[in-house]
C-alpha cells in the first residue's frame, strides 16, 4: 500500500497558471485613447514553449517571453503605419509531471488599434 502511495506521489501532475497584463519592461509607451479617433483591427497571439526532462532541456527559458512577443509581432506589420499594440497580456503556464517531466509554456495577446485620425 505504501508503494501505491509512493508510486502515486511521484507520478501526479501539476499546473500553475500565472496572467501578466502589465509592461513588466523599463520603458514605456503610453497611448492616450481618449478620443474616438482610433478602431480595432486585429486581436494577435504569440506563444514560445520550454519543456525539461529530468531538469534537463528549455536552455533558453529566460527568453521565452521575448520568443513570445516576437510570434506575436511577426503576425502584424505596424512599421510605417498609424497602428499601435495595446492591451499587451503576457500568460505563463508551468505544467509538471514530478519529478520527470517539467514545461513552461507563455503566450503573449494584445489588440492592433488603428488610428484615423
Amino acid at each position: 500500500m505504501i508503494q501505491l502511495a509512493i508510486v502515486a506521489v511521484l507520478f501526479s501532475g501539476c499546473v500553475m497558471h500565472n496572467g501578466l497584463t502589465n509592461n513588466a519592461n523599463v520603458h514605456n509607451t503610453e497611448v492616450v485613447l481618449a478620443k474616438k479617433n482610433f478602431k480595432v483591427v486585429a486581436r494577435i497571439r504569440g506563444e514560445a514553449e520550454a519543456k525539461y526532462f529530468l531538469g534537463i532541456g528549455g536552455f533558453s527559458r529566460n527568453g521565452l517571453i521575448e520568443k513570445a512577443r516576437t510570434d506575436m509581432l511577426s503576425k502584424v506589420d505596424i512599421v510605417g503605419s498609424s497602428k499601435a499594440i495595446i492591451n499587451e497580456t503576457v500568460e505563463v503556464k508551468t505544467s509538471s509531471f514530478i519529478p520527470i517531466f517539467f514545461s513552461k509554456k507563455v503566450v503573449v495577446t494584445a489588440h492592433v488599434v488603428e488610428f484615423t485620425e
